[in-house]
Order: C-alpha cells, then structure tokens, then sequence
C-alpha cells in the first residue's frame, strides 16, 4: 500500500498560532467590542479543548461564566471581529510555519505525494497563513483545503476528514494526517486515517494513545517515514 496524501490539521500543528495568534486576535476583539473578557494563557489552553472559535466562545459564557451573555449572532460578529485582527497579525510575518513542515510539503510535491488540509479554523485564516509563509500561489499546492463551517460538526466528530476524503476521491488507508491535538487525533482516527502527532506547549500532556508517532515537531519526519506507516497495521 502506497501513501497518497498527507493531510494536514493548521492550528498548532502547521504553525503554533494559538498562544500568540488567535488568544491575541480573541483579546483585541473583546477589547475593540467593550466585552470584558481577557483570555490569559492558561485559561486559553483550557479553551482549546472546545473546537472553533465561535464554539469556544459559547462554551466560555455557558460553562465558565454561567450566563448568557451574548447571542448567537453577537458571537458571530466578534468572531468577525477576531478574525480580522488573527488576519492582521499573519500578514505581519509574525507566524511562522513549525520546523519541518515546509521541508515535507516540498517532499511530497516532488514525489507527486497529494496535500490536503483539515482544519476547525476559518478559510480566510488557512489562506492568510499560507500566503504569509509559503507565497501567494500556495494554496494550489493542495488539493483540498477542508476548513470551518463546511461541516456542521467539529473536532472531535470525524466530518471534516469524511469530507477530505470525499473530496480526494482516496480512500482513508491510502492517508495519514498529522494533528497536534487529542481532539484532532480522535476526529483522524474514528475516520479510519493514521495519524501522527506533533505537539506544542499546549497539547504536549494530552491522551495520543491512538496515534502512529509522537513527534515534538516534524524536522524528523519524511515520506519515506510516512510510507513505512501506511504498511502497517494500526488502526
């Protein structure tokens, strides 16, 4: 069996734009909206278990707060807001792409290896970042950018990779995705696609039981790695 795509989660797995990038973009929008909330680091990382942004934030006023403070559509408009200052703080060039992954995407492309991403973050913010980091025509490089709200539900639930692979036309053996999250293992896994692991400062003690490999980034990690994971029998 022969590795045909690899499949890549964005958020803290391409590039580890939770801390520095998405919590900034959080607090600017709460700010730039008179919301009084502030969103600390640690707290963030306890956020993290929630998948998307807007998700994230009815989980925080429910669950944290115990009220309910804003409605479906006033959350939908400071995510607008976030979004805008995350968009912002990528065209800085203050985000860059995690070690490794550069290095396997030009591999893969040599070896006609396909690229597809799955991810909870918005479209705009997938473009934004590969643009910054990879050049204005990268998003071609994929075949499929699979990302928001074109599933109705979200990591951990295995749609969006249903999705990919619908797209693809491939079938899950012939894949392997990569996440740096519980929440996007377990979404890669119940779809039936092997999965590797790359953590960060926030995902590094979280449950990867069913993953291939763990890696702490992917310098290591190459196609003919890879396609060694495909011949065996994990999932």
């Amino acid at each position: 069996m022969k590795l045909k795509c690899i499949i890549f989660d964005v958020d803290g797995t391409m590039a580890d734009t939770e801390r520095n990038g998405h919590r900034v973009a959080f607090n600017l929008a709460f700010q730039e909206t008179h919301l009084d909330w502030y969103w600390n680091e640690e707290l963030y990382g306890q956020l993290l278990n929630v998948t998307g942004g807007k998700e994230r934030m009815s989980y925080y006023q429910n669950d944290f707060l115990k009220k309910n403070t804003l409605s479906e559509n006033e959350i939908t408009a400071i995510h607008q807001c976030k979004t805008n200052h995350y968009v912002k703080l990528l065209k800085s060039g203050k985000i860059p792409l995690r070690k490794g992954v550069k290095n396997l995407i030009e591999q893969a492309l040599q070896e006609n290896i396909k690229l597809a991403i799955s991810t909870t973050t918005t479209p705009v913010n997938v473009s934004t970042l590969l643009k910054a980091t990879l050049g204005a025509d990268s998003e071609s490089i994929f075949d499929v950018i699979a990302a928001g709200d074109v599933i109705l539900h979200k990591k951990p639930a295995p749609d969006i990779y249903y999705y990919t692979l619908n797209q693809l036309g491939l079938k899950a053996e012939n894949c392997i995705a990569i996440e740096d999250s519980s929440a996007g293992l377990a979404a890669a896994f119940s779809a039936g696609i092997k999965t590797i692991i790359t953590t960060n400062k926030y995902t590094q003690d979280q449950d990867f039981s069913n993953a291939l490999k763990i890696y702490p980034n992917l310098g290591t990690v190459n196609t003919q790695s890879l396609n060694q994971f495909i011949g065996e029998n994990h999932v």
